[in-house]
């Protein structure tokens, strides 16, 4: 499926969508089971940080179902009062650079992975919130690049990304910025495999 077809609701804020609930559902299990692979001392006390929130469907979910705090961050200031007027912590921010070093536990990011070519793109904000660039992972890298800041030790990321995107160099990339990667979840569809990866430590 195209940018295009992607882009059939008139709004300034990406909607939840399939990539949406899977990684809602990923992350909702992980954190609320005690025999994940990162040390989150029995789970009481933990914040997660969800970067590119959109609607907040994720944050919303990760903050009903589990006992975490939850801070909501997007660069769309459209998103960032979305989620807040669905009572959420919400921020706006590029990635995690407001954040300070070590303050979360487990950081959600459904990232724009659709690969667009240069020539196709709208400079709007659901632009932003689908094109990955023309190999779909021009936001993903730099979010590799950036993420283990904020981390507390023991902490993890859950990624979602899209065969589109080719998973086995978003993994390749998490390993150079030191990231072992498992696959906890994902979902076939005719046009794409959505994937949710944990990367830790």
């Amino acid at each position: 499926m195209d940018l295009r077809e992607r882009r059939g609701l008139e709004t300034d804020v990406y909607q939840p969508a399939e990539d949406s609930e899977l990684l809602a559902e990923a992350v909702c299990e992980r954190l609320s089971d005690d025999g994940g692979s990162t040390d989150r001392g029995g789970g009481s006390g933990r914040t997660v940080l969800e970067v590119g929130t959109g609607s907040g469907y994720v944050a919303g979910r990760i903050a009903a179902e589990t006992d975490a705090r939850v801070i909501a961050s997007d660069l769309n200031p459209h998103a960032v009062r979305q989620a807040r007027e669905r009572g959420l912590e919400a921020v706006r921010a590029d990635l995690v650079s407001p954040f300070v070093d070590g303050a979360f536990d487990a950081v959600a990011f459904n990232p724009p992975y659709l690969p667009t070519e240069p020539d196709t793109e709208w400079d709007d904000w659901m632009e932003r919130a689908l094109s990955g660039g023309e190999d779909g992972r021009a936001i993903i890298d730099p979010f590799l690049s950036s993420v283990d800041r904020v981390l507390a030790p023991g902490g993890s990321v859950y990624l979602l990304v899209s065969s589109l995107t080719d998973v086995d160099a978003v993994v390749e990339r998490a390993g150079e910025e030191g990231f072992s990667a498992a696959a906890v979840a994902d979902h076939s569809f005719p046009f794409e495999t959505l994937t949710v990866l944990e990367l830790f430590r």
